[in-house]
């Protein structure tokens, strides 16, 4: 039976994709890549944006 999930807007800085792997072009002494974790500033690392309406009502 299909899961119904709640329509929320995508974020509009990150398209749905809110942490990224970067590698910094070094190697550890094992020989794998530093790697550095990064989140996106606009939905904090959620994929998500709250609508406009919403956040109108959380400021009265």
């Amino acid at each position: 039976m299909p899961q119904h999930t709640s329509h929320r807007p995508v974020c509009r800085d990150c398209d749905g994709f809110p942490v990224v792997a970067i590698t910094a072009g070094t190697r550890h002494p094992d020989g794998t890549r530093t790697t550095l974790r990064v989140t996106c500033p606009g939905c904090n690392g959620t994929g998500h944006t709250t609508p406009a309406a919403v956040l109108a009502r959380a400021g009265r």
